[in-house]
């Protein structure tokens, strides 16, 4: 190939496209620091909210979610809990109505999974005579803080028309796989999360802890039905140009798998609907970037590109193995960046994410031995991303089993 290598060519194009999205999410990072000026808010106005649990045979669980709900710093009158009982072949419904929510059960094992049930629950919700702002979502392994939904309110007084609260784990503690679910999701928080809301890119929907205006969803549809409904939603509503907000102060408490097993497969999972979404989205995500000269859509469109970090990461790795073993092997790993400034960026990655727990006070004596655990389980990503692009368009979903009860009084 012109005095290069087949090896050296894919070589320098793994290296740019990891030092490329490498220094752009290092960049937008750095924002989470550098937080947004936000004008004072009448926080007196309650906007009436639909609170909405999905649940398939969550009978261990529903109990404590609906706890928590109940016990809400918020006008009990402006909010009304809703579940549904999706295809439960448990006594979900019974358990939730005993509890003291609304339980509308649906039946449908051919259109299985969240996203089905959301838009079903969306289409009675319109028709009743209450009539809401807004909906927020929920799993019904959750545990919801008390002032969850007063800083939900807040955001949307705000102006946001969506927003997405603060996910953090009921269970870090049960397993090396918890805890390391934990960091990551207190990284995502700090370092992706809140670097957007402080830039005003949009954040990113996390599959629950999430507040909708009823009034967008009338106006785009849901329509988000796949692994990832999430996800989905996220891109749809940036190209519509409207930007999800973030609210820090808005806990959602969710559970965590506690095997590698429970965890590969609902990560896998994860990542074959995420591949599946880049694939329809990422196109029309970069086109109105360009056109309209936005950042959001085209920051959307880069998110959506993260399982081909995740895979050049992976690569990169072996590739140094083998130069290193091999150093005639003549791959280049260094052709473009010299190894000792490669070693520096290494290390600086690994040392980020113990500095940003530093910083949001969650490090402790087990953060120690946990950040080790932690790397072993960000490698696990290198071939879950490549099983989740090959098998992205498979839509079989299951259900992630729970072992025990956590209820809100356990967490406070």
């Amino acid at each position: 190939m012109n005095g290069i290598s087949l090896a050296s060519a894919i070589s320098y194009f793994i290296q740019i496209v990891f030092i490329l999205l490498g220094l752009y999410y290092f960049f937008i990072s750095l924002f989470s620091f550098i937080p947004r000026k936000e004008g004072d808010v009448d926080d007196t106005r309650f906007r009436k909210y639909a609170l909405l649990v999905a649940a398939h045979n969550e009978r261990l669980v529903i109990e404590n979610m609906i706890e928590s709900l109940k016990k809400l710093d918020y006008p009990k009158e402006k909010y009304e809990i809703f579940v549904i009982a999706d295809n439960c072949t448990d006594d979900t419904a019974r358990i939730a109505t005993a509890s003291g929510a609304t339980v509308l059960e649906r039946f449908n094992t051919n259109q299985r999974g969240k996203g089905y049930a959301l838009e079903w629950m969306f289409e009675k919700l319109y028709k009743m005579d209450k009539q809401f702002d807004s909906v927020v979502i929920f799993d019904a392994d959750n545990i919801v803080d008390k002032d969850f939904l007063k800083s939900i309110n807040k955001q949307h007084l705000k102006g946001s028309k969506v927003v997405q609260g603060y996910i953090d784990s009921k269970n870090p503690n049960d397993s090396w796989i918890t805890y390391s679910y934990a960091i990551s999701f207190w990284s995502i928080n700090k370092l992706f999360q809140q670097s957007r809301a402080n830039l005003n890119l949009g954040c990113q929907l996390c599959g629950t802890g999430f507040s909708v205006d009823i009034d967008v969803l009338k106006e785009i549809g849901w329509g988000a039905t796949c692994l990832t409904e999430d996800m989905e939603f996220t891109m749809k509503l940036s190209l519509n140009d409207i930007k999800v907000g973030w609210a820090n102060d808005a806990i959602v408490y969710d559970e965590k798998p506690l095997t590698l097993s429970q965890s590969w497969k609902q990560r896998t999972r994860w990542m074959q609907g995420h591949a599946d979404v880049a694939c329809r989205f990422v196109n029309k995500l970069v086109k109105k970037s360009f056109k309209e000269r936005k950042l959001a859509p085209f920051d959307c469109a880069l998110y959506l590109l993260q399982p081909l970090r995740i895979i050049t990461m992976g690569a990169i790795t072996i590739m140094a193995w083998i130069q290193t073993a091999y150093p005639d092997s003549n791959l280049v790993l260094w052709g473009l960046i010299p190894r000792g400034v490669w070693n520096v960026v290494v290390l600086a990655q690994f040392a980020w994410t113990p500095l940003v727990l530093m910083v949001e006070k969650k490090a402790s004596k087990r953060t120690v031995w946990g950040y080790i655990s932690y790397i072993v389980y960000t490698l696990t990503w290198v071939p879950i991303a490549v099983t989740g692009i090959i098998n992205k368009n498979k839509k079989e979903w299951f259900h992630t089993k729970h072992t025990r009860k956590i209820s809100i009084n356990e967490i406070q």
